[in-house]
């Protein structure tokens, strides 16, 4: 059974910066990818940066790009997902998940091609 859990969220100040982790029950190079997502009040969930498991090729949404960075640690079978310079807007819980799917580039940020999902954490950027 895959399990991810999501760990890292709170409440930070605008400019501010927050480590969201991802503790994964497989090793991290079992699946093709592992996504970071979130959704805000009222919003449909959004894909918010990417990996490939095979070849480390990162995607990120464009308005994170500059200002989020995903990484992977596979000793720790552990993602990161490394948020600078918060926004208001950036407010929304937050999610991980993986999948085992040869999936393309195009689809690399969308929620639909993922099977496994953590429970989410909370990210409030706000003065």
């Amino acid at each position: 059974q895959v399990q991810l859990v999501e760990s890292g969220g709170g409440l930070v100040q605008p400019g501010g910066s927050l480590r969201l982790s991802c503790a994964a029950s497989r090793f991290t190079l079992d699946y093709y990818a592992v996504g970071w997502f979130r959704q805000a009040p009222g919003k449909e969930r959004e894909g918010v940066s990417s990996l490939k498991s095979s070849d480390g090729l990162t995607y990120y949404a464009d308005s994170v790009k500059g200002r989020f960075t995903i990484s992977r640690d596979n000793a720790k079978n552990t993602y990161y997902l490394q948020m600078n310079s918060l926004k208001p807007e950036d407010t929304a819980v937050y999610y991980c998940a993986a999948t085992w799917r040869r999936i393309g580039v195009i689809q690399m940020l969308q929620s639909w091609v993922y099977d496994y999902w953590g429970q989410g954490t909370q990210v409030t950027v706000s003065s």
